[in-house]
């Protein structure tokens, strides 16, 4: 029987639910069990894929293609696990299914109503898919986290709050746990347990009674022994039961803090994971992931005092909102932490390049530049809109005529051929047709085979191939640092592409595509052999990244911004050690994988489309 624990908040959102969630699942793992998470949104929302990054934070991409929340993302980064899109619940998922049924009479003429329909099949989806295997091994998980987003007392939640009491009955006492987050401010060195009483109590009322609740400390000061005892008495639960969370350095010291404060040894009694049975190789396995994760924070304890760093420029669209780019922004980490250097990333709003800001504001506009003239690095990711794309154009500009290491993912690739284009091959009103649909010099162009009248799930999503051409295998990075491999995966997500009337005239003027689709009409990779470092890639290797793995081309740009001989040693050690972050069976071809993503494929003519959002 899977053993259920949900992860709730209290007080305000934002305050670290996913973390905690994941930490939890990963002490669990260190256990020996089997481990896969479930988010749940209460928005009305089908997916996210359809809301700005500075709305929600990133979108995030599964290997099915499923555009889901960023949790998701913490979920498969701490737990090394592979999800699916039906691992994210959202308000409107669960409302499209209980109206298909009752469309197609399976609710046999009975009034529809939000119980017991909608909380029905609120624990049916939750049952299902907890049942998934998620690792490789191929078996049922022992443990589900199910995180339930918001704030207790939300009336967009209250379904799903409804769903899991019932919940609790359905899978049995010994099955359910519930870790309740909750914010406890400091006042003028006093901290205030009110909030934590007051969404405890609005908790109970609903129905549900915390086992364990986790206390948010806005600040390294650890939970007070006399507060831990006041939300005791208060909350109704014992002092083992009250967890402090106070900020830590880096949030991989977070299961560390939650280890010390004996939850798992909590958790083994109230869900008698004694009863489960775990094989000596998964003991085994567990201490091994628990060494490992040791390892990995002693080292980012060790980064933060390291004298030498690595300063990477982000030049983006949306740097207002970091949760825009949270898994570039680990991905830049794990490969820090690889070549033993500290991070430093200045944030640049790329329309703040633009000749116009240096007309509007010129303090913005010099100290933009300034920080992209003075950058180890410069990385320009994804993003939607033809808003800053000038920007993007002058920062790779920069950096490919000065020969610092660049990394373009998505627009950013599509952005460097642009810039290549105008700049190189002469044609200074080169375009993508998603800025200017009817340039004279299209070089990056809508995909023929997307939808134009429906804009959720209507990219090229999902884990996709890329072969590398063996014409440039003697020099290309990408490949190296890929384990010299024919072939690679990473996820995608995206509606243009490099236009393939263009492609030869790119090639023959030295901008070169190593890796294209597995007919070799869809550009995927493109390099500089005479660069330092220069690479952009179509897909969003940023996905895939993990503590213990990082993402190749982040790891090797990185590395070049520390300096070549750091460039040359982990390309060695990425060509002796290399592991591809995916299972096995998901590693197949194109047309294989498009079977199971969310594409929607154009049908009987074209529509009109409203452009994306910027």
């Amino acid at each position: 029987m899977t053993k259920y624990i949900l992860v709730s908040g209290g007080v305000v959102s934002g305050i670290g639910k996913g973390v905690i969630a994941s930490s939890t699942g990963l002490l669990l793992k260190t256990a020996g069990l089997k481990v896969t998470a479930i988010k749940i949104d209460p928005y009305m929302n089908i997916d996210a894929g359809t809301m700005r990054p500075t709305e929600h934070g990133e979108v995030y991409v599964l290997n099915d293609g499923g555009e889901v929340d960023l949790d998701l993302g913490n979920y498969e980064r701490y737990l090394d696990v592979t999800l699916s899109k039906d691992n994210n619940i959202t308000t409107g998922k669960i409302y499209r299914e209980v109206i298909d049924k009752e469309r197609r009479g399976e609710y046999l003429g009975k009034t529809v109503q939000i119980v017991p329909h909608v909380t029905n099949a609120i624990q049916d989806w939750i049952q299902r898919v907890s049942k998934v295997p998620v690792d490789e091994s191929g078996e049922e998980p022992d443990i589900c986290i199910v995180e339930l987003g918001g704030t207790v007392g939300d009336i967009e939640s209250a379904p799903f709050i409804e769903a899991m009491r019932q919940f609790q009955f359905r899978v049995g006492h010994d099955n359910f746990a519930l870790i309740h987050v909750s914010l406890v401010p400091d006042m003028h060195g006093e901290q205030k347990t009110k909030p934590t009483q007051t969404t405890v109590h609005a908790l109970r009322g609903l129905g549900l009674l915390p086992d364990l609740i986790a206390c948010r400390l806005l600040g390294r000061q650890p939970l007070e022994s006399s507060t831990k005892d006041k939300i005791s008495m208060f909350c109704h639960v014992a002092s083992e039961q009250v967890i402090g969370v106070h900020d830590v350095s880096s949030v991989y010291h977070v299961p560390l803090l939650l280890q010390s404060q004996r939850i798992i040894e909590y958790l083994r009694k109230r869900l008698n994971l004694a009863s489960l049975n775990i094989t000596e190789e998964w003991i085994s396995k567990g201490l091994s992931l628990e060494a490992k994760w040791r390892g990995v924070t002693k080292g980012y304890a060790t980064q933060e005092r390291l004298f030498d760093e690595v300063k990477i420029v982000l030049v983006g669209k949306y740097t207002d909102l970091k949760d825009s780019y949270m898994s570039v922004i680990k991905a830049l980490e794990h490969s820090a932490f690889r070549v033993r250097r500290k991070l430093t990333i200045q944030w640049v709003e790329s329309s703040d390049l633009e000749p116009s800001t240096q007309e509007s504001d010129p303090a913005k506009y010099h100290d933009a530049w300034r920080a992209v003239v003075g950058a180890g690095g410069i990385l320009v990711p994804g993003g939607f809109g033809k808003r800053g794309t000038e920007g993007m154009i002058l920062a790779i500009k920069w950096a490919r005529e000065q020969k610092i290491p660049f990394l373009g993912i998505c627009l950013g690739f599509q952005m460097a051929v642009v810039e290549w284009a105008r700049s190189v091959l002469g044609i200074p009103d080169a375009q993508s047709t998603e800025f200017v649909q009817d340039t004279q010099n299209p070089f990056v162009i809508f995909m023929p085979e997307i939808s134009r009248t429906h804009m959720g799930g209507t990219m090229r999503l999902g884990l996709r191939p890329t072969v590398f051409d063996r014409e440039f295998e003697t020099w290309s990075k990408a490949r190296k640092l890929y384990g010299g491999n024919e072939k690679m995966w990473e996820r995608h997500r995206h509606r243009y592409e490099v236009n393939p009337a263009q492609v030869q005239r790119l090639q023959e003027s030295g901008l070169t595509f190593v890796g294209k689709d597995e007919k070799g009409e869809r550009m995927q990779i493109l390099e500089l052999k005479d660069h330092t470092f220069f690479m952009g890639l179509q897909a969003h290797p940023e996905l895939c990244s993990r503590p213990l793995n990082p993402s190749p081309p982040f790891l090797g740009f990185i590395a070049a911004s520390c300096g070549q001989s750091e460039l040359e040693e982990q390309i060695q050690e990425q060509l002796n050690s290399f592991r591809p972050p995916h299972p096995e069976y998901s590693m197949v071809s194109e047309e294989a994988l498009r079977t199971s993503t969310q594409e929607h494929p154009i049908a009987n003519g074209v529509g009109t489309m409203t452009p994306p959002t910027d």
